[in-house]
Formats: C-alpha cells, sequence, structure tokens
C-alpha cells in the first residue's frame, strides 16, 4: 500500500502544470480500465478536389467541408528517411572508411614516389594528379554516403564496394610500399 509521501517520491514538482503537456492526451474510456495494447488507426478525413476548386476536407460526422491549402512541389517530401543503421551497418561503414582512408594514403605515397623516379611529365602534372587521386576515395565515400541516403543499405554497400574496386591505389601494390 502507498503513501502520499511514496506518491511524493514519483513525482516533480509542477507535473500538473497544464503548458508542460506535449502532445495527444491518450483516450480511455475510465480511469481504472488499461489501455489496449493495439489500437486501430482512425481513418483520415476524405479530401476533395478537382482542378476548378481547391481541395476540401470533409469531415467523419458529415458537417460542412473546410478548403485545404494545395499542396505544392517543395512542400511534398522526396522520400521516407531510410532506417537507422544497425550495428553490423555501423561497424561496416567503418571498415569501408578505413579502407578508403588507406586507399587515399596509398595514392599519396604512390604520387610522391612517382615524382622521384623522373618521369619526363611536369612536376605541377605530377603534383596536381596526385592531390587529384588522393582526394577520389574520400571523394566517393562521403558522396555516396551523402546522395544515397533514402536508399536501402545494401545499395548503398554496393556502391561502396564498387568504388573500393575502382579506386584502388595500383602504382602503390605494384611499386611496392617504400621502394
Amino acid at each position: 500500500m502507498s503513501t502520499p509521501r511514496d506518491d511524493d517520491a514519483l513525482s516533480w514538482g509542477g507535473d500538473d502544470d497544464p503548458t508542460l503537456d506535449v502532445g495527444d492526451k491518450r483516450e480511455s474510456a475510465s480511469p481504472g480500465e488499461p489501455e489496449p495494447l493495439i489500437r486501430e488507426p482512425r481513418p483520415e478525413p476524405l479530401v476533395a478536389s478537382s482542378p476548378e476548386r481547391p481541395a476540401t476536407v470533409v469531415p467523419d460526422d458529415g458537417g460542412a467541408a473546410e478548403p485545404v491549402a494545395s499542396a505544392s512541389s517543395e512542400e511534398v517530401p522526396d522520400a521516407a528517411p531510410a532506417a537507422p543503421l544497425g550495428n553490423i551497418g555501423l561497424v561496416g561503414i567503418g571498415v569501408v572508411a578505413a579502407t578508403y582512408l588507406f586507399f587515399a594514403l596509398g595514392w599519396l605515397v604512390s604520387g610522391r614516389q612517382l615524382q622521384s623516379l623522373g618521369i619526363p611529365i611536369p612536376d605541377v602534372t605530377v603534383v596536381a594528379m596526385t592531390i587529384g587521386a588522393t582526394l577520389a576515395p574520400l571523394v566517393w565515400f562521403v558522396a555516396v554516403l551523402v546522395l544515397t541516403r533514402s536508399w536501402r543499405t545494401w545499395q548503398r554497400f554496393l556502391l561502396l564496394i564498387l568504388g573500393l574496386v575502382l579506386l584502388v591505389p595500383w602504382p602503390f601494390l605494384s611499386m611496392g610500399s617504400l621502394a
């Protein structure tokens, strides 16, 4: 049996302030009756529109129709947001990100090695190509993550793996690490 003092321990001063209420109150038939676990969704009001007239909402109770502002193309969301990644997805993204970082480092090292070989290409060109090749894996990784937010996880990983295949630092692998 609880005492009023025990109930005070479970409340915070000002809990009954009506300005702190957020959202809809749950409807219940009586205070002693438990809430059902599965709630029936409420039907959406019918929206009637035609090219000549703006859209109107017809209430369920048969009352007067209310006009509704028409939705423009800016107000309509593109797609539902993708579900958040699970633990395996986050670890996979981390492994792929580390691989892209190592690829960028491999392109940087191989570009520096190409400068020391004395090939007949101007140094400015070799530096520009080295910078571009170093940034390519990083740009690919960020572009895939940003541009494919609403895609499925397996599609995003497919593009990331495609980038890993395309951006392998072959000069680094063929010349050795510090040849």
